[in-house]
């Protein structure tokens, strides 16, 4: 079984990379789901990164560095759907503005109150998000293959890990087992005859896109606050647009969209491992090859496996009530 560590390792990264993406492909379920197209993840993620970063280094609180990104980002919601929503304006030129105004004001930011080239100074300790260790964990280590897995690949990640999973049961159970779930895919369907309930369109899309901001900026702090020790200029890397791949991947459903995340966690941890490692009949390949290869399957898989994806009728059209 000496394969065993070298697949617990590729497992466990898998789990670490693809939670940023599973909170943010969340996010896009909700918005989605209700009409609104949201290209602004990045933005969402990236800005709620910065805060979570620059919170947690003043106040020495991850906790704190979760709530002020929440706050960011559920604010940058807030303007997508003032824009969206109240002035039905075009939902993917919103989406790219938070984008650029996301990606300009965090360098701008924390170079004008940290002055380390967009930065934030590293947090440690409270500050950050720490592995949470499994009851029976230790007991269990030595015990062959499961006891392994549970302790090494179970066990060891920080809180948010598993409340990201957590998550996903949650979300299925609010789409499909509660009222404001039914009016909402029925509001990304025909908004029409959600009105003609006596039901406001335009409040039921703010609450979706609240709920986008709230989980996007989980995944910000996440990355900010878990994956690393502070906030890095551009340190969602695609992600949000990933997680939107994912989304479409999934069609737009809560378990599939779980399962998408792992497998571009899964093929980003891959490419992780690969780097400088020779490879049969190939040789030593180049890691800036390496460092694309999740992009480049994720178009692949998203140009011939998927079959066909159909969004919300209603979404990205603005809804006007008739009078």
């Amino acid at each position: 079984m000496d394969f065993l560590p070298t697949i617990i390792t590729v497992l466990d990264s898998t789990i670490r990379l693809s939670i940023p993406l599973l909170l943010a492909c969340l996010a896009g379920l909700y918005s989605e789901r209700s009409g609104i197209f949201d290209i602004g993840l990045e933005g969402k993620m990236l800005a709620g990164a910065f805060a979570a970063g620059s919170a947690a280094f003043v106040f020495g609180s991850a906790w704190i560095g979760l709530g002020m990104a929440i706050l960011v980002a559920v604010a940058l919601a807030l303007v997508h759907g003032f824009a969206s929503i109240t002035h039905r304006g075009n939902q993917i030129v919103s989406g790219v503005a938070i984008n650029f105004i996301a990606a300009g004001a965090t360098i701008i930011l924390g170079q004008a109150w940290f002055a380390q080239g967009g930065r934030t100074p590293q947090v440690s300790g409270p500050g950050r998000f720490n592995a949470v260790e499994l009851p029976g964990a230790a007991a269990l280590r030595d015990v062959p293959v499961l006891g392994t897995i549970y302790a090494d690949l179970l066990s060891g990640h920080t809180i948010l890990v598993y409340l990201a999973f957590l998550t996903v049961p949650v979300t299925w159970w609010v789409l499909y087992r509660t009222r404001f779930g039914l009016r909402l895919r029925a509001v990304g369907e025909n908004p029409a005859a959600v009105d003609t309930a006596g039901i406001s369109v335009p409040w039921l899309r703010y609450r979706a896109v609240i709920c986008t901001g709230i989980l996007s900026g989980a995944a910000g702090a996440y990355l900010a606050l878990a994956m690393n020790a502070g906030f890095v200029k551009d340190m969602t890397a695609g992600r949000g647009y990933i997680a939107l791949a994912a989304l479409i991947f999934a069609k737009w459903r809560p378990v599939p969209a779980m399962f998408a995340c792992l497998l571009f966690g899964f093929l980003d941890a891959l490419s992780i491992r690969l780097q400088g490692t020779p490879l049969p009949l190939v040789g030593r390949v180049p890691v800036q090859f390496m460092q694309a290869l999740p992009y480049i399957l994720t178009v692949i898989l998203l140009a011939g496996f998927i079959g066909k994806a159909i969004p919300p009728r209603a979404g990205g059209v603005p809804y006007v009530k008739e009078r």
